[in-house]
């Protein structure tokens, strides 16, 4: 694979890397220099039928596969993903902006998540029930069928792979689609799946308009579920089209974490700790530190130490020493300058930049916006970019009530040096997350997943491996 990125893309359908040809194109952009740096073929309906007839075809036959073959191509797949994560994490910088740092852990995080799913498919155990002598009753669990797949922008490879492996590994065929923004990433991630003996079919990767794509995948009576990440908006509507054909759906729709920082947290520890979670990815981020609510004792001491470390963040382009790339697309800039705009105007003191940085490229500046009032957009809408919110409180009670005042349920932090503040943080917080004195919460091998409107269903760990299962029950006498 060349470090450069490729001038043409491709879909891979049936086993067959698929040309632009005559297809219309989506021209992607390096979001550093917001110039075109290739063209992305966008499926036809009849590539669309083409991978569904594909797809059903391949299920039975993988489904069938013993369970040990199928971990050992997975475990294969990993193994290249860990070769070629270099170059895989360039094309994701290329495409995405991330610092080439972090984009090549990404790979080598998301190689991860096939191993862990290889062995969990063997560990997927059924349970047999007492019945009288004579009689059997047990439970067992069997793949879904074809998956229909849909990831975003923020995180190409880490995102999909969240769904591939799972599928993978249960005994799915599944089509993915990945953001028209950051193909090239998730391309090689299928190449490596390719090359390491996947059967033609099992996994495909198709690009195109996302209204069309979407609706045409989950019309189709192949398809059997549904997996998304991604807005709130468009988790509803797809679960609307789901519900159609009464499909099972994982919905990861995102979050506003809030952070809950006590006054007898380890104060300098939980600085470095949310600055730098704060920042990555631009703050690209759906378990992003947002919502800081700080307790009065030590809320200025806190601000101050936070917009200082915060001051030295270096932004720049992701193939430079940087900790800080730029927002993924030209829309995010004038997205998050517009809420902070709001903010400023209903009386948040701007501590920390708020501009939109230079002139080439989608940069902008860490920002720290302080005692921030709860009517402004951004404390009640997920802002996605550099941006740090905060507000008081003097009491656990009004802590948690403020955590818990919006209608997303996805990840929350809490820092504290009291075990029974801990506890009841843990037990108390509406998420489907909680960090303590950490920002872990996608080790890979626990569930990942939001409550109310930040979707359901989880992801990762034996729960994302039985998402793709049906549960069976087998009475004999």
């Amino acid at each position: 694979m060349s470090n450069a990125y490729p001038d043409k893309l491709q879909l891979h359908i049936d086993g067959e890397w698929i040309d632009g040809e005559d297809r219309d194109i989506h021209q992607v952009v390096n979001p550093a220099t917001g110039e075109t740096i290739s063209d992305l073929p966008k499926a036809t309906t009849a590539d669309l039928d083409r991978a569904l007839d594909a797809a059903d075809r391949a299920f039975p036959v993988w489904r069938d596969t013993p369970v040990a073959e199928r971990a050992a191509i997975l475990h294969k797949a990993a193994d290249l993903m860990r070769e070629r994560a270099p170059e895989i994490g360039r094309l994701m910088t290329y495409e995405q902006g991330k610092p080439l740092g972090q984009a090549i852990g990404e790979v080598t995080a998301s190689a991860s998540h096939f191993d862990i799913m290889a062995e969990e498919a063997k560990r997927c155990y059924g349970r047999v029930l007492v019945r009288p002598a004579g009689q059997n009753s047990f439970v067992k669990y069997q793949p879904v069928g074809p998956v229909a797949a849909f990831s975003p922008w923020n995180f190409p490879v880490f995102t999909p792979v969240r769904k591939l492996a799972p599928a993978i590994a249960a005994g799915c065929s599944i089509i993915l689609k990945p953001a028209e923004e950051t193909p090239a990433s998730p391309i090689e991630m299928i190449r490596c799946l390719v090359d390491a003996g996947l059967p033609s079919g099992v996994a495909q990767v198709v690009f195109g308009d996302p209204a069309e794509v979407s609706s045409h995948l989950i019309a189709s009576p192949v398809i059997r579920k549904i997996s998304f990440t991604g807005s709130v908006p468009v988790g509803k509507h797809l679960m609307k089209l789901a519900a159609e054909g009464m499909k099972r759906t994982t919905m990861e729709l995102g979050g506003h974490a809030p952070v809950l920082v006590f006054d007898d947290c380890d104060l300098e520890k939980t600085l470095d700790l949310v600055v730098t979670g704060k920042f990555r990815n631009a703050g690209q981020v759906c378990v992003s530190p947002t919502r800081f609510y700080v307790q009065s004792g030590i809320y200025d001491r806190f601000e101050k130490a936070f917009t200082e470390r915060a001051q030295k963040v270096s932004v720049g382009d992701g193939f430079d020493a940087v900790e800080m790339g730029p927002l993924a697309n030209p829309r995010r800039p004038s997205a998050v300058g517009a809420m902070i705009e709001d903010a400023r105007t209903k009386g948040a003191d701007v501590r920390l930049g708020g501009e939109r940085r230079g002139d080439k490229g989608f940069f902008f500046d860490p920002t720290v916006l302080s005692h921030v009032p709860l009517d402004a957009s951004i404390m009640n809408e997920e802002p996605f970019g550099p941006v740090a919110v905060m507000r008081p409180f003097d009491t656990l009670d009004e802590a948690i009530e403020q955590a818990n005042r919006l209608p997303l349920g996805l990840a929350a932090y809490a820092f504290t040096e009291n075990l029974r503040t801990a506890n009841l943080v843990g037990d108390r917080i509406e998420a489907g997350m909680v960090a303590i004195n950490n920002l872990t919460v996608s080790p890979g091998d626990a569930p990942f997943g939001g409550v109310k409107e930040s979707g359901h269903g989880s992801e990762d760990g034996p729960d994302g491996l039985k998402a793709y299962m049906v549960t069976k029950a087998i009475h004999q006498a």
